[in-house]
């Protein structure tokens, strides 16, 4: 028998290979192995707004930025993997009717080191805000996970009870709530879309019939359950004889499991398979009858649903799309200084630079932006916020999460096309999960359009945006040093064009108003988070202190704030060989 005679070959050069990947276990090595000891900038703008408070929380921030880092990151890509996401397992091995939600074991772990960092039980000091979505920023940094939605969906019930709950349901339901203990808490979940309304709700159908012990029953369709596995359910229904429109809507609390121990009378019909947020479990639902409880008067539904609940999941929306472009930032700044190419570490490239600076500005500018918003919410939810703070928070929660999503998007982007190919290999990286529940993040609580359209109600029926600016005016007027008086002047320069372009968009008939508020809201956005950067630079220097925000405001003022032309432009190239080291 002839044999086919194999040519020869060189042996591959296994020593450069091993050599590679030691540069890339490398990378992994220089990841921060504590979230929130790493981040100087979160530190500093906490200090900013809590001054001597933040002592206290020091030590739990610490604690919940190492878990972040480490096990919760590794729990993370386990509970994500498409053989271990949440499957529906209706029925128990005797026939009875569970609805049960089944999760990988991770998922548990998980959740028993993020509600034991009290992320939910400080409600029950209420006013503690700053630290409770600066815990949230870190478990975030992991993208959704399975957790954020439901956290976000908890505070939004605790909010709700605690404002407007009868003491019967208070007494029932808040103490599971604040509980920090996962095994025993009670976690919330939010049913308000209907096939036929989503971001309009006052088309819902859902039918709320009266019982004679006080309780409702409810009847209809949900059609996008979030946190389909939690144990109490707020959702809006419509009461028998109500009128159309929001206007008829109530709010209404229910338990999953009733007195008796049996399952309250919904159906699970499947779980959605969604783009991103895979780890948390959607579904679509059938309300048999549904035992529930109304919350506050009657008529007052939307309301509630929207100051409260709504209003709540926004202010933790733009948290979650901070800590998604905090992680880009370092997952592309810890390649760049490793990954070799043509000879160099890639951080070396000017376009590079150019990411690792923009990513290390976003991030900065969204913690800025987001810590203003969290301090008007702490002061209404203690009680102490002016009628003025509560209206400029009416405006500024919908801009601010508006803004914060749709530019998280962008930015994870970029720390993808840092990473090249591997950007895009989700056993390489937590890139690909983070762009993938950015897209969610962004119609999440309102769609950009749902919102934008809001704040131009808004502006037209209350001047949210005059209260607003006037507010953002005084703040600015407290930096004084003369080192920033150009710069206060070109965010106030900044601040009188957005007033003008307000005057004349609510001159403009309505569909042209509707057309342009976007364009509006983007350079308002822009110019506010400017303003609450250089305010922190400020307050950084009267403590002695440098983190580079100064450089960030300047970065953040030529590439966004004034759009300037980066073509030959040396002062904007220099600002990025500062951002990038």
């Amino acid at each position: 028998m002839q044999h086919e005679t194999r040519p020869e070959t060189t042996p591959a050069p296994k020593g450069r290979y091993d050599e590679i990947r030691a540069q890339l276990d490398g990378w992994r090595a220089n990841l921060p192995d504590n979230f929130y000891t790493a981040d100087t900038n979160l530190r500093s703008s906490l200090r900013t707004w809590l001054g001597d408070e933040l002592a206290a929380h020091e030590e739990r921030l610490a604690n919940a930025g190492a878990d972040a880092a480490t096990a919760l990151n590794e729990w993370a890509k386990e509970t994500n993997r498409d053989e271990n996401l949440p499957h529906l397992r209706r029925f128990d091995g005797n026939g009875n009717r569970t609805e049960q939600v089944v999760f990988h074991p991770a998922y548990h772990d998980m959740g028993r080191k993020i509600y034991g960092s009290g992320v939910m039980s400080l409600y029950g000091d209420p006013g503690q805000e700053m630290i409770q979505l600066a815990l949230f920023y870190l478990f975030a940094q992991n993208g959704e996970s399975g957790h954020c939605c439901p956290l976000a969906c908890t505070a939004g019930a605790i909010k709700l009870l605690m404002r407007a709950g009868a003491d019967e349901l208070k007494d029932r339901f808040l103490p599971r709530l604040l509980d920090p203990n996962y095994d025993t808490h009670l976690h919330a979940c939010q049913f308000l879309t209907e096939l036929q309304g989503g971001s309009d709700v006052g088309a819902n159908e859902c039918v709320a019939v009266p019982q004679s012990d006080g309780s409702y029953r409810i009847y209809g369709e949900k059609w996008f359950c979030s946190v389909i596995d939690a144990g109490l359910i707020v959702l809006s229904a419509r009461p028998e004889g109500a009128g159309s429109g929001t206007r008829g809507l109530t709010t209404f609390v229910a338990p999953r499991t009733l007195p008796d121990g049996s399952t309250n009378d919904f159906a699970i019909k499947r779980l959605k398979y969604k783009l991103g947020t895979r780890s948390m479990a959607s579904a679509e639902i059938d309300l048999n009858g549904l035992v529930a409880y109304a919350v506050g008067e009657p008529g007052e539904g939307f309301k509630y649903v929207v100051d409260i609940v709504l209003n709540t999941s926004r202010v933790y929306n733009a948290f979650a799309s901070a800590g998604l472009v905090r992680r880009a930032y370092m997952e592309a700044l810890a390649f760049a200084k490793t990954r070799t190419a043509f000879g160099t570490t890639i951080i070396h490239f000017p376009l590079v630079k150019r990411a690792i600076a923009m990513l290390r500005t976003e991030s900065a500018a969204q913690i800025a932006s987001s810590l203003h918003v969290t301090h008007l919410a702490a002061k209404i939810s203690a009680g102490e916020a002016s009628e003025t703070e509560q209206t400029e928070f009416r405006f500024l929660v919908n801009a601010n999460k508006y803004w914060t999503s749709i530019r998280a998007t962008f930015a994870v982007r970029q720390g993808i096309e840092v990473l090249g190919g591997n950007g895009a290999i989700e056993e390489f990286t937590v890139m690909p999960r983070l762009l993938r529940d950015s897209l969610v993040f962004e119609s999440w609580e309102g769609t950009h359009n749902v919102l934008s359209q809001q704040v131009l109600k808004d502006m037209a029926r209350y001047k949210v945006h005059a209260v607003a600016f006037d507010q953002l005016s005084s703040r600015l007027d407290a930096v004084t040093d003369d080192e920033f008086s150009e710069r206060v002047a070109a965010v106030r320069s900044a601040l009188d064009k957005c007033r003008a372009q307000a005057d004349e968009l609510l001159a403009f008939d309505p569909i042209a108003a509707q057309l342009h508020v976007r364009t509006w809201l983007d350079r308002v956005m822009a110019m506010w988070q400017a303003a609450d950067l250089l305010i922190e630079a400020a307050a950084e220097k009267a403590r002695g202190e440098d983190t580079g925000k100064l450089t960030v405001f300047d970065y953040h003022r030529r590439t966004i704030l004034e759009n300037a032309d980066t073509f030959g432009n040396g002062e904007i190239a220099a600002l990025e060989e500062a951002l990038s080291a």
